[in-house]
């Protein structure tokens, strides 16, 4: 996982906690759920990226 895409799922998973956060205080449901699916999709991203990973390091060794 190259560090640009480490900074851009974790500023994808800061704005959707924003954004929940916000629908949560101001009682707008649609941007609350917003929110949960950018952190869900930042998650899946990451989750990717991650086993992208572990693969590339089972053939560098």
């Amino acid at each position: 996982m190259s560090l640009s895409d480490k900074i851009k799922n974790a500023g994808e998973d800061a704005g959707g906690k924003i954004k929940e956060a916000t629908g949560k205080v101001t009682g707008n449901e649609d941007l609350q759920a917003e929110g949960q699916a950018d952190q869900a999709s930042a998650s899946v991203k990451q989750a990717g990226e991650k086993a992208k990973d572990a693969v590339k390091d089972v053939f560098d060794k």
